[in-house]
């Protein structure tokens, strides 16, 4: 160090090669992440739909029969008023429930797949689709 002074800092190059290294990072770790939402959604939708079915299988205990495909999903919120007559019925549960993406959870009686359906058509709110927007459904639980 005679007489000149030594200059430190990084070189172009350097400071490349790392914005190159954090760019590689989040095209590897971005995708990952963004997709844990919808699986989240979707994990909730079945817990939901669970939660349904142990509540209608009580209305079932209670009234010897599940809500008619007319009395829906409402008959576990509100008393019934169309036949036939629900005459121990007590509050299934607090609300008519949605599913995660705000769409209703959608009841068969008779079910297509079971005695009964509770299912959600997914993040588009239509019938079928794949990944997201795939339908989630009573018949996919373990009961």
């Amino acid at each position: 160090m005679r007489g000149s002074a030594v200059q430190r800092g990084f070189t172009l190059i350097e400071i490349m090669v790392v914005i190159v290294i954090l760019g590689v990072l989040a095209a590897l770790i971005v995708p990952r992440i963004m997709s844990k939402p919808d699986e989240a959604r979707a994990t909730a939708a079945r817990f939901d739909i669970a939660n349904i079915m142990q509540a209608l299988d009580t209305f079932r205990l209670d009234n010897m029969r599940y809500p008619t495909g007319e009395q829906g999903l409402q008959a576990l919120v509100t008393m019934p008023t169309s036949a036939p007559e629900a005459t121990n019925w007590k509050q299934y549960l607090k609300a008519t429930p949605m599913d995660p993406w705000g769409h209703p959870y959608q009841y068969l009686n008779p079910g297509l797949k079971g005695e009964i359906d509770v299912f959600s058509f997914g993040a588009d709110g239509r019938p079928g689709g794949d990944g997201v927007d795939a339908d989630i459904g009573s018949w996919q639980l373990n009961r």
